[in-house]
């Protein structure tokens, strides 16, 4: 597979709208939404919640530097953003059964709706990095 595909001004918007996402979601996760974030995590996960939360920042936050920034390796960092994705959907499910408010998931509403939006991150970090044309050039 190629680590790196040209792609269209409109996947190269998207996919630094996706990236700037990241990098302040993980800039959150160490400053100033850190506490919100470590009750966020679940109960079953065998770690230390702030450790969970710190870790989780740093990956967020190389994950979007990655894809803004390293070009030969966009298409990795592509695959890497939507496996992540994959990773953290059962925390959001934690989420929404437990019934955890976190800013604009204040219902069990919203937190349902934040579960159909999951795929649509995959798909978006698989198609603004050129991974998703990058694995279909496998195939021909």
């Amino acid at each position: 597979m190629k680590n790196y595909v040209e792609t269209t001004l409109t996947q190269k918007i998207f996919r630094i709208i996706i990236a700037l996402f990241m990098i302040v979601a993980g800039f959150s996760h160490l400053t100033f939404n850190r506490v919100e974030f470590q009750a966020q995590v679940p109960e079953w996960l065998p770690m230390s919640k702030d450790l969970v939360v710190i870790l989780s920042g740093i990956v967020e936050m190389t994950l979007g530097l990655g894809l803004m920034f390293w070009k030969k390796q966009r298409v990795n960092f592509g695959w890497a953003l939507a496996i992540f994705y994959i990773l953290i959907f059962p925390g959001n499910i934690a989420q929404y059964i437990d019934g955890k408010d976190f800013g604009p998931l204040n219902s069990d509403t919203a937190r349902l709706i934040r579960l159909f939006f999951q795929p649509v991150l995959i798909v978006w970090a698989l198609w603004s990095s050129g991974a998703w044309k990058a694995r279909k050039s496998i195939d021909n």
